[in-house]
This record gives C-alpha cells, structure tokens and sequence, in this order.
C-alpha cells in the first residue's frame, strides 16, 4: 500500500476554493474555516474549523488553530497556510484574522485569507487597486477543477452530514441472509484447515476486482471475506493488497456498512487506513470510530485515529501496525 497523490493544478482563486471539496470530501457550509497547508507548491495538509459558538470558550478558536499548525508542521517544516472562510463578513472576518494571528505567533507564514460569501471571493486587507470591495464572482464551473477531480474518482459530497452518513449500516447487515451465510462461511473456514492464506489472497484480490468492475459482493462472496478478515494475519494480508485510491475505498466502505455488527471493525479499519493514504482524513476518522464504536480494544483503529489527529504520515502508521517493534506509542510525546 503506498500513499495516493491527487494532482490537481491551482492557477487561481477561483481554482483554489473550488478544490476545497474535493480536499475535504464535502462542500463547506457556512460558519467553517478552512486551512490548507501548501509546500514545494503542493498541498500537504488541510483541514476544517467550525465557527466557535456564543457558548464556547474565549480559547477555543486559538486552541484548535495552535493545534492544526502543530499537525501542520508534521507534515512539512515550513508549510505556508492559506485560509478560507464561507459565510457573512460579520461572523468570518474577526475569525479569519484571528486565526492568522495564531498562526504568525506559530512562526507559520500566513497567504491572505479569503472569504467566500454569497459566491463571490473576497480578500481580506486587500490593498491593492484591483481587488473590489464586492470582491470577484465564484462560478466553479469556470475552474477545470471539478471536472478533473471526477475524472480521477474523487467525490465531493454536498455536506458534511452527507459525509458523515457514508458510513450508516446498511439494513441488510442484521438480515437472515447475511447471518446465515456467516455461520455457512465460518463453519466453511474451520474446515479449510490451517495455512488459508493463498485462499485468503484470492478472496480479497478478486473481490477488489470484481468490485472495480461494478459488481457487488453478494452475500456469500461478502460473509467469507468477513470470516476472513476476522483473523489478524489475514486482515493483515487484505492490507497489503489494498491500495488508496478511489475503487478501494468505495469497495471498503461498501464492505463496512454491510458487514453484520460483530465483523464491522477489520473492514473499517482497513477503510480507516485507505483513507488516511488518500488523504481523506474525515473518512479516516470515522471508519476508526467506527470500528471502535464496537470493539473499544481495537489497537489499529486506536492508532489511525491517533495518526489522524497527531498527523502522524499514512506510511508510518502502516509502518507501525505490520511491523509494531517499529511503532511509535501514542502515549509518548511524540504527537501531542
């Protein structure tokens, strides 16, 4: 498995919010603040704030800013920030500056924010002649962004609750059908004997396949391959046959939400981990909480969760989970 590389040119403004949800995997509502971290004219890093509430601590919009430049820096030494707001000047100007501010006490060079409102692009502290007041119109359809982000298999969902739903068990999950093909399955697996793994290989290989293809697992195809990945070293063989890119994650999360509850965590923590080598840290996230959700002890979840939040590199925390006399503990300072 290696880390996946999005390329996606940025030649303007325009091109650059229009990118924003393809890195975040959703159109922002307004309230959000968005932070990318660019570096050797790439973007290693970004991320979303919300707006803090009337009730909120006086700290908390430093705190979460003083912790992005911290998981920013892991990912490159010198990134320079960009910022982008979405809603009414009122609510994201102060919060913009705000931000910034953090981020040059971080020692983080900060690009002029922009704020996107009523789909017009508007640059905050702008002194320059050429930029109005009313800012620019925002037409994505004007940036070839969208069109080549869709080519290479990468979805922008139209919210964040969309995103979050992706991963909603499927009804068929707690069906007759699947937990008898389960018990049929399990009952196969304990006949098979013990060296399985060239049988194993062929099961995750083909399905990816035929998956790619458009076919779905039907329920037998999908219950051995759960049975299977119940086992650590196969689960193990499965990561190592998966790679970041748009068709495995579609296949993972598809496996994830069918999966009856008990064998929910070995595919969401292999969508966990896909998903951090895309660089889709929400899904990341939510397939390691979602693995957790039903098995709190699950040391892999536990520690693509912690990669996602310390931005520890996809690579080491794969590293980290094949070969764990390398891994790094997430108790340790290194992270925090």
């Amino acid at each position: 498995m290696s880390d996946a590389e999005l390329q996606l040119r940025i030649h303007s403004d325009v091109d650059l919010v229009a990118v924003v949800p393809y890195l975040l995997g959703f159109h922002p509502g307004d309230g959000s603040i968005v932070v990318i971290a660019i570096a050797d004219n790439l973007v290693v890093f970004s991320a979303r704030l919300d707006l803090p509430g009337p009730d909120s601590p006086r700290a908390a919009l430093p705190d979460a800013t003083r912790h992005i430049a911290d998981v920013a820096r892991r990912t490159h030494p010198n990134p320079t920030m960009v910022l982008i707001g979405y809603g009414p000047a009122s609510d994201l100007d102060p919060a913009l500056h705000a931000v910034a501010a953090v981020f040059a006490i971080e020692g983080l060079p900060v690009r002029q924010p922009l704020r996107v409102t009523s789909n017009r692009i508007h640059h905050l502290g702008c002194a320059h002649p050429d930029c109005s007041p009313d800012g620019v119109p925002f037409d994505p359809s004007a940036s070839l962004i969208p069109a080549e982000a869709t080519y290479a298999g990468v979805v922008a969902l139209h919210s964040r609750d969309a995103k979050a739903a992706l991963l909603n068990p499927d009804p068929v999950a707690s069906g007759e059908t699947i937990q008898q093909a389960i018990i049929e399955a399990t009952t196969r697996l304990d006949t098979h004997g013990d060296d399985v793994r060239e049988t194993a290989a062929s099961a995750v290989t083909e399905a990816l396949r035929r998956h790619a293809d458009g076919a779905s697992p039907h329920a037998t195809e999908l219950a051995w391959l759960l049975v299977l990945l119940a086992r650590p070293p196969l689960w193990g063989l499965a990561l190592s046959r998966t790679e970041p890119s748009p068709q495995h994650l579609a296949f993972w999360t598809e496996v994830t939400r069918r999966a009856p509850e008990p064998f929910v965590p070995a595919p969401a923590t292999l969508l966990a981990i896909t998903a951090w080598g895309f660089g889709d840290g929400m899904l990341a996230e939510l397939a390691a909480r979602r693995a957790l959700q039903i098995d709190p002890t699950n040391e892999n979840a536990t520690a693509v969760l912690w990669a996602v939040k310390s931005g520890i590199s996809p690579a080491e925390i794969e590293r980290s989970i094949t070969h764990p006399d390398t891994a790094v503990d997430p108790e340790d300072d290194h992270g925090k």
